[in-house]
């Protein structure tokens, strides 16, 4: 029979942990063969048995069940190599930035790869000076300069608000997150397990939508919201009575986009009729001045993109359970970035910007 050694005694979150290892497609062979190693002499196989299978000598098998023994799952990890690493020259580095900065031809990025193969060096070369350095090719990110006339005031005036609030006065980031769409899965999905993150379908059925109506309070960061079929003018009046009746004393300060229905007649007649509202519009195109619009990529991400629900009513139940628990322990953004950086940001980008219309 051979040699079997220690007993070895898996708990359950091990045992799933590296049968994990096993099954995933992207796990290093080296570490599946330990996990098959350790699976084995769980199950009482010999050291030779094991090594004759798994295709390693009987000295690295005890190795691996010694390390695991003393340090369970974490043993299995790859030990730092002896010896120093060869370090790189601030010009090597300056090489692979500037060519990095440089698209190919007849692409529009580098991959670490073809870029290692083009300067000649180690691809992982190009990944550690791209991680340094915060270089990341294969990204981008959206964005579009405020062509408002007076974006600068506008600016100004909120970033004011969010750095400086009146004494005894409120300030409330109010939008809408319009046609949130009440999907559900074609199958079930297959819940994140060691090893595997949670899987679904590409496809979805839907099952209608709905706006929902939110409100952040800037210092406390609690949340007022409320869902309606449709976001016209009507709906944002009843959203704007029912702020009204929650804040019945103090002075409101309400930043709003510059949608249509925040400037209807009649909502521009709601306002002239309670002089205690205060209203901020934000520039044309500068909605990401809007603190309440941090909080809607919140709840998106969190509750809402990767849900499932078989209707409207569902998925308003699921909204609404994620504003009481938000509200529970509120977490208020925290703008810190003045009126004079943000311009001089702007400034910085417009002059690095190359495309022109």
């Amino acid at each position: 029979m051979g040699y079997v050694g220690p007993e070895f005694v898996l708990t359950r979150q091990e045992k799933a942990a590296l049968e994990a290892w096993l099954r995933a497609p992207t796990t290093p062979q080296m570490l599946a063969k330990r996990a098959e190693v350790i699976l084995a002499s769980a199950a009482g196989e010999s050291v030779r048995a094991i090594s004759a299978r798994v295709g390693v000598s009987q000295v690295t098998t005890c190795a691996w069940r010694r390390r695991f023994l003393k340090d369970r799952l974490a043993g299995l990890g790859t030990s730092p190599g002896r010896g120093r690493r060869p370090s790189m020259t601030p010009q090597e580095e300056a090489r692979i930035v500037a060519a990095t900065l440089k698209p190919p031809a007849a692409s529009t990025h580098w991959s670490a790869r073809r870029l290692a193969k083009h300067l000649g060096i180690n691809y992982m070369a190009v990944y550690r000076v791209w991680r340094k350095h915060g270089l990341q090719p294969h990204r981008t990110e959206t964005f579009k300069f405020s062509s408002d006339p007076d974006f600068s005031r506008k600016m100004a005036d909120i970033v004011g608000l969010y750095l400086n609030p009146p004494e005894k006065a409120l300030v409330l980031c109010v939008d809408e997150k319009s046609q949130i769409q009440a999907l559900d899965r074609t199958q079930p999905i297959l819940p994140m397990r060691p090893g595997l993150p949670a899987r679904m379908t590409h496809d979805d059925e839907r099952h209608g939508t709905t706006s929902l109506f939110a409100a952040l309070e800037v210092l406390g960061g609690d949340v007022t919201g409320r869902c309606f079929a449709r976001h016209t003018h009507q709906e944002f009046l009843k959203f704007l009575d029912l702020i009204d009746r929650k804040y019945t004393d103090e002075e409101i300060h309400l930043i709003l986009d510059n949608y249509g229905t925040h400037k209807h007649p009649r909502v521009r007649q709601w306002f002239a009729e309670r002089p205690r509202f205060h209203v901020h519009f934000t520039p044309t195109s500068a909605s990401w001045l809007n603190l309440v619009e941090r909080w809607f990529g919140r709840i998106n991400g969190e509750a809402i993109r990767r849900g499932s629900f078989l209707s409207v009513k569902q998925l308003e139940r699921a909204i609404g359970a994620y504003i009481k628990s938000w509200n529970d322990d509120p977490q208020p953004f925290i703008w810190t970035k003045s009126a004079s950086r943000i311009r001089r940001s702007i400034s910085h980008a417009k002059a690095f910007s190359v495309t022109r219309h």
